[in-house]
């Protein structure tokens, strides 16, 4: 048996023995994934399962901001401000290798416009989405300001008249007058910032075990049955507190754990798209920056740089089934409409996307028409135990990855008090994985040399390592210089031991974990047929897989990739040419 199975089987195997938790959690997406790290660092033996991998689903499939939440404004939602400023600057600090600062401009069409619907919409009166004019975009800005001089640490904004605009603009389209600059984040890994908080808590506490693809499949009222979707074996587990973190799936799972059938449904989700799209002469419009937009009917979109191409989003959508949802083709003919509302001159065209990506955002369950106004902020549910049931089940309903520790903490209070325990560790200024120790500016050379000298890498090996994973790249770079290393054959900017640290340190079980979570690869744009191929034998290797089931794994992969991300030119080239030539027999 290899490593990185008996690793898995023994984690298994803990469980088993163990019969009795306090805590179990479900769901290893990133609110369930801060509720881990949380209880953990108190001590308690928690356990948390995923039936995908972590942060597969919606906190895959994020905007990639870390934003204070300035439209929060508009619908009255001041504390969700307040807290996600306060949120995004501690990422900042805890996270600098993932969150940087993001400059943003808003472009603004009238100085007045807006007024009266603004005013209604505050008041409860309208839910109908306009556009908004700079008057009111700049009230909105100096209260974002002050939050952010109050809690956060972001310059404040600037309000640009039509000769600055068009200076820093010039292809903006003519409606744009005037514009807006301000600060917010955004986050360049997010998929590998939930694996380290999994490895923050882990490592500090060993009795806290957590396992992707496990599903909770059956519950008796009182033990919940679970099966490895991997190995396909199932075992038991009689919990004093479930913790329902599943997101879009909340009352699928609350049904499985023997809720009433007359349950009001907690969750009302909504479907967001985005497209990743490869343009070089957009890209250089953006020259590092944001554009925070409304399109014609008053809906909020943004366009960023992301990996040398442009990320551009979003939909919102409701739909009732969470499951493997795609970014459809009059979804992404909606995002290139306003992405040309904006930027007219700019041709941006179907075969320019490179990627698609969406997800079910877990908001509550609402009635209102327009899904822009349904609250982003995150409440906790408590279930108590009744006479079917033993254990008392908390579900984690709504919220955004701005807040996830913020999230991550008031649930495990929540827990720690059913337990009749007390909190003794903060993670309010706790670094997270890569970002722990991370140098400033100035030190980042020193920093970057020296783990050079240890580990004999070149100086821009490490500094490229020291980009993709903080401070970790020098346990990397010395695994890497442990036995022979060398770049891969299709993709020498990584080489196999880089690769194969992964697998061995971060869970990964499956070919898309490393292709689309541990790795920008596939987001990025940067998979080929002969990449892929090669890196499913590298993942073989190391996850000890024969012949078919690699042929097995790849073939899900690319099926995936395909259907979930647009990715359909990745299979080998004479399966490309049978698929050509059946469909023009």
């Amino acid at each position: 048996m290899d490593n990185i199975t008996s690793q898995r089987a023994d984690k298994i195997r803990r469980m088993e023995s163990l019969t009795e938790t306090p805590v179990l959690i479900v769901g290893g997406g990133i609110n369930g994934i801060s509720t881990f790290r949380e209880l953990a660092l108190q001590g308690i033996p928690v356990i948390m399962v995923e039936q995908g991998d972590w942060c597969q689903a919606a906190s895959g499939a994020l905007s990639r901001m870390i934003h204070g939440g300035l439209r929060y404004l508009e619908t009255g939602e001041f504390s969700l401000v307040k807290e996600s400023v306060q949120e995004r600057d501690r990422l900042l600090k805890n996270a600098p290798h993932y969150v940087a600062p993001l400059r943003t401009t808003v472009p603004i069409d009238s100085w007045s416009g807006g007024l009266v619907n603004a005013g209604k919409r505050f008041l409860r009166l309208s839910e109908r989405p306009s556009r908004r004019g700079a008057l009111i975009i700049k009230t909105g800005l100096s209260m974002y300001d002050l939050y952010t001089r109050q809690y956060g640490s972001m310059p404040r904004h600037q309000l640009n008249g039509d000769t600055a605009t068009r200076q820093r603009w010039p292809d903006f389209a003519d409606w744009v007058k005037c514009s807006a600059t301000y600060y917010d984040g955004w986050i360049s890994a997010p998929e590998r910032l939930g694996v380290e908080l999994v490895n923050d808590a882990e490592q500090a506490n060993p009795q806290a075990l957590a396992l992707n693809y496990v599903q909770l499949v059956a519950s008796d009222g009182e033990t919940l049955t679970l099966r490895d979707k991997l190995g396909g074996h199932t075992f038991t587990l009689r919990p004093h507190v479930v913790v329902n973190a599943t997101g879009a799936w909340i009352d699928r799972l609350n049904s499985t754990l023997r809720q009433p059938a007359k349950s009001k449904n907690l969750i009302g989700g909504t479907k967001g798209s985005h497209l990743i799209i490869r343009h070089p002469l957009l890209l250089a419009a953006l020259n590092g920056e944001m554009v925070y937009y409304e399109n014609k009917e008053g809906r909020v979109c943004i366009m960023f740089p992301w990996y040398g191409n442009v990320l551009v989003g979003s939909t919102d959508i409701r739909i009732d089934n969470p499951d493997d949802v795609a970014c459809s083709a009059d979804e992404q003919r909606y995002i290139l409409q306003s992405l040309k509302f904006v930027f007219p001159h700019i041709a941006v065209k179907d075969e320019d996307v490179l990627y698609t990506f969406s997800g079910v955002r877990p908001l509550p369950a609402s009635d209102t028409e327009v899904n822009g106004r349904i609250s982003r902020n995150h409440t906790l549910v408590l279930l108590p135990p009744d006479a079917t049931r033993y254990y008392s089940t908390l579900c984690l309903v709504g919220g955004k990855w701005t807040t996830f520790r913020k999230f991550g903490e008031q649930a495990a209070d929540k827990v720690l008090k059913l337990l009749g325990r007390t909190r003794n560790v903060s993670t309010g200024d706790l670094a997270i994985g890569g970002g722990r120790d991370y140098p400033l500016p100035e030190r980042k050379t020193a920093w970057i040399q020296l783990v050079s000298r240890q580990s004999g890498l070149t100086a821009e090996r490490v500094g490229q390592l020291l980009t993709r994973y903080g401070t970790a790249a020098a346990p990397i770079a010395a695994f890497m210089v442990s036995e022979p290393d060398s770049p891969l054959m299709h993709f020498a900017d990584y080489s196999r031991n880089e690769l194969r640290y992964l697998i061995h340190h971060e869970q990964v079980q499956t070919l898309e974990d490393l292709l689309v979570r541990r790795t920008p690869m596939a987001i990025g744009g940067m998979l080929t047929a002969e990449r892929v191929q090669e890196l499913a034998d590298l993942v073989a290797s190391e996850l000890g897989w024969d012949a078919t089931q690699r042929a097995q794994q790849l073939d899900t992969t690319l099926s995936r990739l395909a259907s979930l991300h647009g990715l359909t030119g990745l299979y080998p080239l004479h399966v490309q040419e049978g698929s050509r030539h059946a469909s023009q027999s």
